[in-house]
């Protein structure tokens, strides 16, 4: 039987979020019911409210999470209800070329639910964040999008591993291939880029160099294991990295803003043959002009991140094994804990710079 649940809407291109009640409908095959603990505010979300993503409005935001599995649907072996899952949004079909060919962190046909969630009160459609909309009591997605994980832990921390927190780490390891000894930069120390500093870490990088705006965030990179940090509000960011790493540049650079002036920096900032990792999110109306002259007389790789080149079912356990090690300290994230309806405030403390991680518990 279809349920009603309370969820954060967002109705329209920059209007407030709103919490509402919405419908949930029983678990039809391939799918899953899963009852939310946790969900972090993502800079995604605030991309969907400002229409940064698409124009589908309403949206039902959310999709950081972790929760239980309530119930599934006809054909499910993989999930079962009881299980303590991490949702990600990109279930993999295993039939593309990619995944035929034994890479399946590329998959071109990943999937969500067939079944829509719907507005209580005029039964109109909801586009689920990422086809996951976790800021609600529960929410319906495929059961590829649910990935089982040791239930110790906690999911306020658990969940940030669905998005921002994976994407960071495996840009660092998975995209820019990170080794013992390698120089790092990372300019953008968000959520993403703090990520991206641990992933370093954990590693093995020699120096990681942090790079923002904000003397805040430069300190609680410092935090999550970076060398050294650069104020590129204050100080050319491109000489700094070269002054760090003895006029060379970084072996590899991440990118963990989004933008045509930041993504230059990270292509001038990196070795003769370095890497340069785009994990930011770019808007549509952005961008990039560079001579083609610079980029032949380089080598090395210029990589786009896809959620970290991650792959749900091996890095969510492996993860979640390390923070339970005292290795990866995944709470460090977390700024604040906050309810359903003060998911508009933590948006603008995010916009703000306030907080590393607003967590939704439920």
């Amino acid at each position: 039987m279809a349920q009603e649940v309370c969820g954060v809407i967002a109705p329209g291109k920059n209007e407030p979020v709103r919490v509402e009640t919405i419908v949930v409908p029983d678990p039809g095959p391939g799918e899953a019911v899963v009852k939310i603990q946790a969900c972090g505010v993502c800079h995604t979300d605030l991309h969907y409210k400002q229409g940064g993503i698409s124009d589908d409005f309403p949206f039902l935001l959310g999709h950081e999470a972790a929760g239980i599995v309530e119930s599934v649907g006809e054909g499910v072996t993989d999930v079962a209800p009881g299980d303590f899952v991490i949702l990600n949004w990109r279930a993999v079909c295993g039939n593309c070329r990619a995944c035929l060919r034994g890479r399946p962190q590329y998959c071109f046909n990943t999937h969500n639910a067939k079944q829509k969630m719907t507005l209580a009160s005029t039964g109109q459609e909801l586009s689920p964040a990422l086809g996951i909309g976790a800021f609600a009591d529960k929410t319906l997605v495929a059961a590829g999008q649910c990935t089982k994980v040791d239930p110790t832990v906690s999911p306020a921390v658990a969940g940030l591993l669905g998005c921002g927190v994976m994407a960071g780490i495996g840009a660092a390891i998975n995209t820019g291939n990170v080794g013992r000894g390698d120089t790092v930069a990372v300019i953008g120390c968000g959520g993403v880029g703090d990520a991206a500093i641990a992933g370093a870490r954990l590693a093995g990088a020699a120096r990681i160099i942090a790079v923002d705006i904000d003397d805040r965030k430069l300190e609680k990179a410092l935090t999550m294991g970076a060398t050294h940090t650069v104020n590129s509000k204050t100080s050319d960011a491109v000489e700094a990295i070269r002054e760090l790493t003895g006029g060379f540049g970084a072996d590899v650079v991440i990118e963990a803003v989004g933008r045509p002036e930041t993504y230059k920096q990270a292509f001038y900032g990196r070795d003769l043959a370095g890497t340069v990792v785009l994990v930011g999110v770019p808007t549509p109306e952005m961008k990039l002009e560079l001579p083609l002259l610079d980029v032949f007389g380089r080598g090395g790789s210029l990589k786009s991140s896809w959620y970290g080149d991650c792959l749900p079912s091996r890095d969510f356990p492996m993860l979640i094994d390390l923070h339970q090690q005292g290795r990866l300290d995944l709470g460090a994230f977390v700024t604040e804990t906050v309810q359903l309806d003060e998911v508009e405030k933590a948006f603008e403390r995010m916009h703000g710079g306030d907080v590393l991680r607003s967590v939704v518990v439920l």
